[in-house]
């Protein structure tokens, strides 16, 4: 009789102790349901926390804290990304604006009165700078948003670097000449060979010359050489107004619309260089020497 009672008593206490775990899960459960009904009502942005110690309890906190930060990040990222974009479409359409009001008003002028041969030659002169101007905006444009698709394809092959680049950089003799730079070469006589897309090398190289003779003054060191498997172009200028400056933004495509109009940004030119060496499995880098830029261009060696 006693073994019986002892029995009960112990499966009654039992029941009481599972009874009791179930209450408490059930508490914790409605805390969970409840804290997430306050989090998507946007009433609370704490992270969850419960008063058990059970491990499949606990497991499902912290799976939730975790899908909830991933939440917020992707939120952040969201809005940064609809204010970049608010931005480009502002600038884009403020770079836009600006030949097409020079160019308005330059035809405007033409047709409002008879002109002197001289002015009308130097107007439309003016008027097809401003055209073109246009038309490079807008192939950056484009470039830039084809640059992120996956449809945009390159064809590799296997380049002379060596020989490469005195062809695309002879063609910026006049422009050396007419800002009174003085280019340093360094290119080696053996062969540095990469696997590459030419248009594309020769795409980099140009908009980096581009934007070095735009912000250079004085010399402009132009080097090329094989290091730990790779082909490193360097091009260096004087840019001591960038120290402590975050090179990053040179390569931010918004940021550089953004600084066009005060006359100190390189445009689209270098976020489309950084865009073409990824796609080619390089790499385009800035860097600080000194009171020096240096911006470095690598690709594997092929």
């Amino acid at each position: 009789m006693d073994v019986l009672i002892g029995l009960a008593a112990a499966g009654f206490l039992a029941a009481a102790v599972c009874l009791f775990r179930l209450l408490s899960l059930r508490r914790e459960i409605r805390g969970i349901a409840r804290h997430l009904r306050r989090y998507n009502r946007h009433e609370t942005a704490a992270k969850l926390t419960v008063g058990t110690a059970d491990r499949s309890i606990q497991a499902l906190a912290e799976e939730i804290n975790r899908h909830t930060e991933l939440i917020v990040q992707a939120n952040a990222e969201r809005r940064r990304t609809e204010d970049e974009l608010r931005k480009a479409v502002a600038n884009m359409s403020h770079d836009l604006r600006t030949p097409l009001t020079s160019i308005s008003g330059y035809i405007q002028l033409l047709e409002s009165r008879e002109l002197p041969e001289e002015e009308k030659r130097e107007a439309v002169g003016i008027i097809k700078q401003r055209a073109d101007r246009l038309q490079s905006l807008l192939n950056d444009f484009f470039e830039l948003t084809v640059l992120d698709s996956t449809d945009y394809s390159l064809k590799p092959e296997k380049l002379r670097l060596n020989r490469l680049l005195p062809d695309i950089l002879l063609g910026f003799y006049d422009k050396w000449s007419e800002r009174r730079l003085e280019p340093t070469f360094r290119l080696p006589e053996e062969p540095i060979v990469v696997f590459a897309d030419e248009s594309a090398v020769r795409r980099v190289v140009e908009n980096l010359m581009v934007n070095t003779i735009r912000h250079a003054a004085g010399s402009i060191d132009i080097a090329l050489e094989a290091s730990a498997g790779r082909a490193v172009l360097t091009i260096g200028n004087d840019a001591p107004h960038l120290k402590g400056f975050d090179l990053e933004l040179l390569f931010n495509r918004f940021y550089m619309a953004d600084r066009s109009r005060s006359g100190r940004s390189s445009g689209l030119g270098l976020s489309i260089a950084r865009g073409l060496m990824h796609k080619m499995g390089g790499e385009l880098t800035a860097e600080m020497k000194g009171e020096r830029l240096l911006m470095k261009c690598e690709w594997k060696l092929g």
